[in-house]
């Protein structure tokens, strides 16, 4: 038994074998954009998926079975993701430095306006307001999830995160459809870089948001979660939150006020 509240992690292969998996899905893209050739992108993403189950497996293990999650370290585990939250916050603060900074001072080589000469916008009252309802709607059907648990109603939490999990689906669905029709690509001048690399990199968050509470999901269901001890499920609605405030401001300046 350890006489302290701390825990020590055991040794596993999943931080290199996850490295590993990277490295070759990023070799891989290059191959595919230059050679047309997916295969060890697809070999790359396999080893990410498989290393992402196992490495999982682990964690609820841990957390679950063995009680290795003691309150010290569920402090530090919030810790953790708040500042990784933090860190996702200025990551999309250097798109939006880069929109305002390209918007607010056209030069020349876009014809001195924004958006650019031949740039037709996205209509902010069609797709995006209807995403942006979505995105709202998810976000209060994570908080009722949260406020269900938290009375100890798990029928209630299953069917509220449900829910956010189908709205998480729909809303992709729908980018896939806004990206598909698009009169622009992202090689269309600094308009089209700024507006794929925001709303794609958002767009990238709201799948893996999705799976993080799709995972909770499954763990609520088979009872891993209770009133008292539910950090993951707690990280994963900080997470979401954070996904639907992105998205407001998406919504608000580069579809709204960029158009």
């Amino acid at each position: 038994m350890n006489n302290h509240p701390f825990h020590l992690v055991d040794k596993s292969p999943w931080p290199i074998v996850g490295s590993i998996g990277l490295m070759t899905m990023t070799s891989g893209m290059i191959m595919w954009f230059h050679m047309l050739n997916m295969n060890l992108m697809m070999l790359g993403m396999t080893i990410i998926i498989l290393t992402m189950i196992q490495w999982w497996r682990d964690v609820i293990r841990e957390s679950t079975f063995q009680g290795l999650h003691t309150k010290k370290v569920i402090i530090s585990m919030k810790w953790g993701m708040i500042l990784f939250i933090t860190s996702e916050v200025l990551f999309f603060s250097s798109f939006f430095w880069a929109f305002f900074h390209s918007s607010l001072s056209p030069d020349i080589q876009i014809g001195n306006q924004w958006p650019p000469l031949g740039i037709k916008p996205f209509n902010p009252i069609n797709i995006p307001m209807l995403n942006t309802m979505i995105l709202l709607c998810s976000g209060i059907s994570m908080t009722w999830a949260h406020n269900a648990i938290l009375v100890k109603n798990y029928t209630q939490t299953i069917q509220s995160m449900t829910i956010t999990v189908m709205l998480g689906l729909y809303f992709s669905c729908l980018q896939m459809y806004e990206y598909m029709e698009s009169p622009f690509c992202i090689s269309d001048s600094v308009y089209g870089s700024t507006f794929f690399m925001s709303t794609g990199f958002h767009g990238l968050h709201v799948i893996i948001g999705t799976i993080f509470i799709t995972i909770s999901l499954y763990r609520m269901k088979n009872l891993h979660f209770s009133s008292i001890h539910h950090v993951g499920f707690e990280t994963a609605a900080w997470y979401w939150h954070f996904v639907d405030v992105v998205w407001l401001f998406l919504y608000i300046m580069v579809y709204w006020w960029g158009m």
